[in-house]
């Protein structure tokens, strides 16, 4: 027996000395430059041999990031030399032919060609203004590029480069004519005497034929393409260089932006910082245009006649005055070529966000072809979908077959259409999304990253384009963040979990293939130190019956002190009850505090997270404040019903969003949150921004119900329990404009609950850990104060 013994002790005396030597959790210590958790590798991208990955990594502990290496042969990370730096990133950012042996780009204000497989590189410009954005054009016969507002062509075979445009800022002159001008007094004169006197009427016989000589034998100028008063954007050229389309932005005339006050100085005087408008400011309008090089003509866009263009969002039948129906402002975004030039598509939004539509062009004419109609009477968006100015993933699979992602289904599926018949032919389906997706190089798989395993892993597959069933290539649990390879047969990918931060493999583009690690220093060993815990992924039912996602963090049964604390991420359409390592680290690691203090934390994807499809992403529209506070109040129930948490020691805490969260349920919500933080906290939507807040609420003055029922200041009067306030000074996002005139308002209230803490130096996101410090110090004395019984 007693040969069992000793071991036994000596695995619990190792075992306690290493408990020994952990130092317990601190806020100065979560709260230290992140540097000290490790470093994790971001911005992944592989160079043109197909084998070589680059990413930004910072094992050396510097000031900022270096540009790392590794390979398919060779996985070790080495450091790039500083003078190689540029030029690598300059051509990940280029473009490649159709068979991706030529790829061009621009490096220090002038284009280049480069052979991939020989290497030999071109230099194509040498000017001392920036020439940028090379594509391949003309059959791939030639390279085309733009300089300052006009785009050129550069001839592999004659080496000569040539103007295609010549925009011109102001309006085109009127031209005079002599014998039309003046009134009529000066025309009669002016007849008169060509009627009478010889000598003048040969004099002019003389001006007109010299005039028409020159114009016969004077070399056809390029057509100048006037802008007016308008911003030039998006110019684009047809792969058989014949049509360039252009969009021109025209300014609101009486748009009026806000100003943030910046107080530290170098120079010891106060500063205004130019911001953004508030929600309901004049918006502008764009109009789009095809150049035909061939006619040498201009035609705009016509988007007048799109299906539904003049349909009045539902909401408006909650209200007396309806406006008369009108034509919609839009936004094309695009087009996007087939490969060989025979049909273009467009991507076309109205402003409201209420509908997307995608249309065959025809640039000969301007006019526009149904190919998909989607509308939302919330708001257009979801993953892969992009917002009003693009960003959707959309392309050709060939010729006559384009591929979109849609919310039809209520999630966010891949979509293929027949042009020439309409069909439309769903490739995935099923309750979960695809967030990501593109088309191989060879364009017989689609590759995507989808979350079909939990709502809170991304996965990547494969997929026949024709359908059927997608094969898994990555499996580690988690969140796998892909780059492919440009000959689609490798792939990089970040992986993380819950506890364990980001990390670099690679791995064959296959499935059933072994991922292999390349970077290790994403944990510090004063990091791993600590066992950080795996939160539960959980699901409790709202009132609706409807599950929602939640990460629990569960003490030591021998510390439960019987209180817990609900966090309400920020950004409304974002994720945090997932599997991976979170953008809110910090938080994650005061959660850990928090538990081994003997709290219950709970960390929900409440209504209008993202994951989770159409729904729930819409689920708070018309009223922020309504179903995913009741989410939040739900979350409280189910810790007093199924976890024994004290219902009347329960906090809650979050920023941005969650920080407007928190204040609707300090002050709608009475006796369910003993006490609240509310980090740089939107007060009242009217004063956000419009892309953001007219999406959800509309606009003020013509939903001012939505507004009134979503905006804290309306309710502050409902103050129930103990508030803390903080926000940065210098916060151009959620201007520090919004906490004070609460904090007027709770002053005229005569309320003496609360508590405001500003921060002279912070923006939106701190980034000074003394301020973290400071704030979540404050957080944690509110919950230990308020939620603890003495």
């Amino acid at each position: 027996m007693r040969k069992w013994v000793i071991p036994a002790i000596i695995f619990l005396s190792a075992h306690r000395l290493h408990a020994q030597q952990v130092t317990p959790l601190t806020v100065e210590k979560i709260m230290r430059d992140p540097k000290w958790i490790g470093t994790s590798p971001d911005n992944i991208f592989w160079g043109e041999d197909n084998r070589t990955v680059y990413f930004s990594w910072n094992p050396d502990q510097q000031l900022s990031d270096s540009l790392y290496y590794a390979d398919i042969k060779n996985t070790s990370p080495r450091k790039t030399a500083p003078e190689e730096r540029a030029l690598i990133t300059a051509k990940a950012n280029g473009a490649y032919n159709r068979n991706r042996s030529l790829l061009t780009y621009s490096y220090q204000g002038d284009i280049y060609l480069l052979q991939v497989k020989t290497g030999k590189t071109t230099r194509i410009t040498n000017t001392t203004t920036a020439a940028q954005h090379p594509v391949f054009s003309f059959g791939e016969q030639q390279v085309v590029f733009q300089q300052n507002r006009d785009l050129y062509a550069w001839d592999k075979t004659s080496g000569l480069i040539s103007q295609l445009t010549n925009f011109e800022a102001g309006s085109k002159p009127t031209e005079k004519n002599e014998a039309q001008s003046g009134n009529a007094e000066e025309k009669y004169l002016r007849t008169q005497q060509l009627e009478l006197m010889d000598v003048l009427k040969d004099k002019k016989n003389r001006k007109d034929a010299a005039a028409a000589f020159n114009k016969a034998h004077t070399p056809k100028m390029l057509r100048k393409l006037y802008l007016q008063d308008k911003k030039l954007s998006n110019v684009q050229i047809s792969p058989d260089g014949r049509f360039i389309t252009y969009t021109l932005f025209t300014a609101p005339a009486d748009a009026h932006h806000t100003i943030v006050p910046e107080f530290v100085t170098a120079s010891g005087y106060t500063t205004d910082i130019p911001s953004r408008e508030k929600v309901g400011a004049p918006e502008g309008t764009f109009a789009s245009f095809v150049y035909d090089r061939i006619q040498d003509t201009v035609l705009p866009i016509k988007t007048t006649d799109l299906p539904g263009i003049k349909d009045q969002p539902d909401y408006v039948k909650d209200y007396t005055k309806k406006d008369t129906p009108a034509v919609r402002q839009v936004i094309v975004n695009g087009p996007y070529w087939s490969d060989e030039g025979t049909h273009a598509i467009v991507d076309v939004r109205s402003q409201d966000n209420k509908d997307r539509w995608i249309m065959l062009l025809d640039p000969a004419t301007g006019t526009l072809k149904l190919v998909n109609h989607q509308r939302d009477e919330a708001w257009i968006s979801g993953p892969g979908i992009g917002w009003s100015m693009g960003g959707s993933n959309i392309g050709w699979v060939n010729e006559n077959t384009c591929w979109f992602q849609s919310e039809a289904s209520g999630y966010s599926h891949l979509y293929t259409a027949n042009i020439n018949n309409g069909q439309v032919t769903p490739l995935t389906s099923g309750n979960y999304e695809v967030q990501e997706a593109q088309l191989s190089p060879d364009k017989k798989y689609f590759y995507l990253t989808t979350n079909e395993i939990h709502p809170g892993e991304k996965q990547f597959y494969r997929l026949n384009i024709l359908g059927g069933k997608a094969e898994r290539i990555t499996t580690l649990a988690g969140a796998n963040e892909v780059s492919l390879s440009p000959d689609g047969n490798w792939i990089a990918f970040r992986y993380s979990y819950s506890n364990k931060p980001w990390e670099l493999y690679l791995q064959p583009c296959t499935p059933d293939t072994k991922a292999v690690q390349v970077t290790n220093l994403a944990q510090s060993n004063e990091f791993k130190s600590y066992q950080w815990r795996d939160p539960q992924v959980i699901t409790f039912m709202a009132r609706d019956q409807q599950p929602v996602y939640a990460r629990l963090y569960t003490p030591d049964p021998a510390k439960n002190n019987g209180a817990a604390v609900i966090f309400v991420h920020g950004a409304g359409y974002l994720q945090n009850a997932h599997k991976w390592w979170s953008s809110y680290f910090r938080e994650y690691m005061f959660h850990n505090l928090l538990t081994d203090k003997g709290f219950t934390v709970l960390d929900m994807d409440y209504r209008g997270s993202a994951g989770y499809g159409r729904n729930w992403r819409t689920g708070i529209y018309r009223y922020m404040g309504g179903k995913d506070l009741d989410d939040e109040v739900d979350g409280a129930k189910y810790l007093a019903e199924k976890l024994q948490v004290d219902a009347q020691r329960i906090g809650i805490y979050g920023g941005s969003y969650g920080g407007f969260m928190t204040l609707m349920g300090m002050f709608t919500k009475p006796g369910v949150f003993a006490a609240g933080a509310a980090l740089r906290a939107v007060t009242d939507w009217a004063h956000y921004n419009h892309g953001y807040t007219s999406n959800i609420l509309n606009e003020p003055f013509t939903d001012s119900i939505a507004y009134h029922r979503s905006s804290p200041i309306y309710y502050a009067d409902g103050l129930k329990g103990k508030l803390l306030m903080c926000h940065g000074m210098v916060d151009t996002n959620v201007h520090f404009q919004d906490i004070v005139r609460l904090t007027q308002r709770l002053i005229e209230l005569g309320k003496n609950n609360w508590e405001l803490a500003v921060y002279p130096v912070e923006d939106h996101g701190f980034t000074t850990p003394s301020s973290w410090t400071d704030e979540y110090k404050r957080i944690l004395l509110l919950f230990e104060s308020t939620l603890l019984k003495r």
